[in-house]
């Protein structure tokens, strides 16, 4: 959200004139990208000056102990994710390569642009390479992070006119409803933090409007080498614009107000949270010393070829068909977290299939009270009877308050927020998928994606237990009455309560639901 500070970067009279001038110009041009040649060239550093790091050397013995495996650690605590991404940042010495969809400049997303600054200014090569339709009114900012010699910033799949971008929609629909979902933080090669979390105070529980629930991991060894090497795809591909050539020139004094904004935020009581765990959750700190926690498995890495951003990947390049691949059948159950859970007719047929031959299929999504994305509720609403008649298992979020920031109530997906954004599952116990697809037609066949399938039991049994314990205490349950009419049961304790109509919704809500569902735009969710 815009910060009282944010006007430190908005252009001056002149830049606003020639940059209407320019959008006039391009539009009559017919939104002519730049060229892409001559772009620096750069690559992840080998693993040999991985493990001359300090996180490399630290990491070393463990991985002798564990050859072949990743260790993985989840952060389902919104400050805990928060803290490690600028603990990774204050640590590495050699790299920062860093993937977004969203960063917001906002408190968290401000705290975390400093850090980037912080390391280029220790020496540190910094990589940013962000979707261009999560980035409002950071053009400014992000031209004068890339003016320090240490930062690149690179822009994905870019819109011509820099603003309104909406215009850009009436002359290039096609590529432009493509994007990069990605999400991933990777120091020296070496550690990456990846999963559901884009870069906003929402994310990070810093907001009293909607916060996310939500989980990422943290992950050392050849997983965290296997990302770095595929953040060389995207900042290579066709897609990756340098900024320098789409936004006006900003000279890298400029980054004297990002260092002002970033102090003035520390000052901010609203940030004292987040600084203090910063301090107080130091989990790369521990990583250094040994001390924190990894579950070791085999991981393997999905992620999208970036030419999908272009409509000109193979299908067999594409993340739905390497998790059909790597996963498998399911045998004996699924459990399935998504926040955009719309499973359109092949995903139907393939949920009913799985549970008419007995294999129990429990599905955890937001509630139309919670969701952040009525659309996207529609396209799920429209496919509840039929999953339901073939006797799969419906549990939608409830919207409810953060009791605690820093605890862990919710297990696997966070803390109990207002509006689910993890993205899991788990198959028959065995492996778990962590990443930023969502299991919908838009993840599928329009946006770029990344994760990783995890072969742990641990992490697996994990989700299989919140299914048992926790969600049923947190989710209504959606069921299926003796005439085929639906209805919600939420639990609070030993108390059942029946909603025979969307749960604390009104009519009119309900009925633009109800609208949605008719209009051809479920490809497009």
């Amino acid at each position: 959200m815009p910060s009282p500070t944010d006007a430190a970067f908005v252009p001056h009279g002149r830049l606003r004139a020639n940059s209407l001038l320019l959008c006039c110009a391009t539009l009559l041009g017919g939104c002519a990208l730049p060229p892409l040649d001559h772009r620096t060239e750069s690559t992840a550093i080998t693993p040999a000056e991985a493990r001359a790091t300090p996180l490399g050397k630290a990491i070393a013995p463990e991985l002798e102990r564990h050859p072949g495996l990743s260790g993985i650690h989840p952060l389902n605590n919104a400050y805990a994710a928060f803290a490690a991404r600028v603990q990774l940042a204050r640590t590495a010495q050699r790299t920062l390569d860093v993937q977004y969809y969203i960063w917001r400049n906002d408190l968290t997303g401000t705290l975390l642009l400093e850090a980037l600054h912080e390391a280029a200014d220790r020496g540190v090569r910094v990589r940013l390479l962000l979707d261009d339709n999560g980035i409002a009114g950071m053009d400014e900012l992000l031209a004068a992070l890339d003016a320090h010699p240490q930062v690149e910033v690179r822009i994905f799949n870019p819109f011509v006119v820099r603003h309104p971008k909406l215009l850009n929609f009436l002359t290039d629909f096609r590529r432009l409803n493509r994007r990069m979902h990605n999400k991933s933080f990777t120091a020296d090669g070496v550690a990456t933090i990846i999963g559901g979390r884009n870069v906003g105070d929402e994310y990070f529980g810093a907001t009293d409007g909607v916060l996310f629930a939500d989980l990422d991991v943290i992950a050392i060894g050849p997983a965290a080498a296997d990302v770095a090497h595929d953040f060389d795809r995207y900042w290579s591909s066709g897609s990756a614009y340098p900024v320098d050539r789409l936004v006006l020139p900003v000279s890298v004094e400029r980054l004297a107000e990002l260092q002002g904004k970033a102090r003035a935020v520390e000052e901010d009581p609203a940030a004292g949270a987040y600084i203090a765990a910063v301090r107080e959750l130091p989990n790369v700190q521990r990583m250094l010393d040994g001390t924190l926690t990894f579950e070791w498995a085999s991981t393997r890495i999905v992620s999208d070829d970036p030419a999908k951003a272009l409509g000109h990947a193979p299908r067999d390049t594409l993340v739905a068909h390497q998790l059909r691949e790597i996963l498998g059948e399911p045998q004996r159950e699924l459990d399935l977290v998504s926040p955009y859970f719309v499973p359109a007719t092949g995903g139907t047929t393939y949920f009913t299939q799985l549970a008419e031959r007995g294999v129990t299929v429990r599905v955890l999504t937001n509630a139309l009270e919670a969701t952040d994305v009525a659309a996207v509720h529609s396209g799920y609403a429209k496919r509840r009877k039929a999953l339901l008649e073939a006797g799969v298992a419906l549990y939608e979020l409830r919207r409810a308050a953060v009791p605690d920031k820093k605890g862990e109530r919710a297990g696997p997906f966070g803390s109990s927020g207002s509006s689910l954004h993890a993205k899991t599952f788990a198959v028959d116990a065995s492996r778990v998928f962590v990443g930023s697809f969502n299991f919908d037609p838009r993840s599928a066949n329009l946006n770029t994606e990344l994760g990783f399938v995890i072969d742990s039991p641990v992490l697996a049994q994990r989700i299989e237990s919140t299914f048992a314990s926790v969600i049923p205490q947190a989710a209504y349950q959606v069921k299926l009455d003796e005439t085929g009419k639906l209805y919600w049961l939420e639990r609070r304790g030993e108390e059942v309560i029946r909603y025979d109509t969307e749960p604390n919704t009104s009519w009119l809500r309900r009925l633009g639901i109800w609208f949605l569902q008719i209009l051809p735009i479920e490809s497009m969710l």
